[in-house]
């Protein structure tokens, strides 16, 4: 019997992969006069792998975060031209600006008593004391919505410091889901009621905390902040959404 080598094996066909989608380099403008503290704060944000730019005039500032979109701005509250104060003002007010919506950090060499709460109230999500480490600066960019790909939008620790064990935990991050279902339902309408709109967030902001949902907390602060002064715009709320989405799936 002729022995017949097998034929050969045609090699598998290796279906191109599409290599996963850098995520977008947050944006950040950094308002400050003093040269080395605007060199350390673009330096300490770009090794944090954001795309930092500086501006040491309060005025150029203000033009620039009128004319372009910053997922974050830094402003100094003394400049030139303009402080940190007066620049977030005129962006907060102003409909037809690209960073009317940014998230806002005030920064200074010195703070007087109830400086920091009157900065808060005004707008601005934190207040950064100069000369400050890279940790701080580290907690400014994660003011920043977080993207569902790539950090938890759950923080199971802070809630189990806060419920007390994994049951009552579990029991209240249900409920929570419930409450972010029929939010997403009516976010749209809800939104054009300030009132309800407010007293909706105002529950929602108690929830997170118990739940970890530190993500959606820090979203519905900044509506809060914004609310009262101009409505919420378009960005913020898409912002908003976008983090409850997240949120939402994460509670499964």
């Amino acid at each position: 019997m002729e022995f017949v080598m097998p034929s050969r094996l045609a090699d598998p066909v290796c279906e191109p992969v599409n290599p996963p989608r850098p995520l977008p380099r947050p944006r950040v403008l950094v308002a400050d006069d003093d040269p080395g503290s605007c060199r350390f704060l673009c330096d300490g944000l770009a090794s944090m792998g954001a795309d930092a730019e500086a501006c040491m005039d309060g005025q150029a500032a203000l033009a620039r975060a009128t004319a372009e979109s910053y997922d974050l701005l830094l402003l100094d509250c003394r400049m030139p031209g303009a402080g940190a104060l007066q620049i977030l003002q005129t962006l907060r007010d102003d409909v037809q600006a690209r960073s009317a919506d940014s998230i806002a950090v005030a920064t200074s060499a010195e703070l007087a008593p109830g400086d920091r709460q009157s900065l808060l109230d005004a707008g601005f999500s934190e207040v950064l004391l100069k000369p400050c480490g890279l940790s701080q600066l580290r907690q400014m960019l994660a003011l920043m919505p977080m993207d569902e790909r790539s950090a938890s939008v759950l923080d199971d620790q802070a809630a189990l410091n806060t419920t007390g064990d994994a049951t009552t935990m579990h029991a209240l991050r249900l409920l929570l889901r419930d409450e972010l279902v029929l939010l997403s339902r009516e976010l749209d309408t809800l939104s054009l009621d300030r009132d309800s709109f407010s007293d909706r967030l105002h529950r929602l902001r108690s929830s997170c905390g118990f739940c970890g949902a530190s993500a959606l907390s820090r979203q519905t602060m900044l509506l809060q902040q914004q609310l009262p002064r101009r409505g919420v715009g378009a960005p913020a709320l898409t912002r908003f959404r976008r983090t409850l989405l997240a949120t939402l799936q994460a509670l499964g």
